[in-house]
């Protein structure tokens, strides 16, 4: 991991959020060209900032980092609903989703 790998990823999660690099650099607190210095590669976030930005997104620092969790806002509210169901209701949703997997890989 990088800094270049920082700044795509804040810049991925910020478009996913259809938010601009203005919007987000206020939200957070910061100048209105914060966001833009750290996808030009000026400046890099502070720790601090860092977990600032984790929380905007409501992603945890893990998440940052594991570029495959493209929509962390679907997954999140996926595992929500997961956790209301029962073990036989979760053991039919693994099956189906490996069946559903499976077929595609085979595409």
């Amino acid at each position: 991991m990088d800094e270049k790998f920082v700044r795509d990823r804040i810049t991925e999660l910020r478009m996913y959020a259809d938010i601009s690099e203005y919007q987000l650099s206020l939200e957070l607190g910061h100048s209105k060209s914060y966001i833009q210095s750290i996808g030009s590669g000026r400046t890099s976030p502070s720790l601090s900032a860092f977990f600032e930005i984790c929380d905007y997104f409501n992603i945890s620092p893990m998440e940052f980092f594991d570029s495959s969790v493209k929509s962390p806002d679907h997954i999140h509210n996926i595992v929500d609903k997961l956790k209301l169901l029962s073990e036989d209701d979760l053991e039919f949703i693994d099956e189906a989703l490996s069946r559903y997997l499976k077929r595609i890989r085979q595409e």
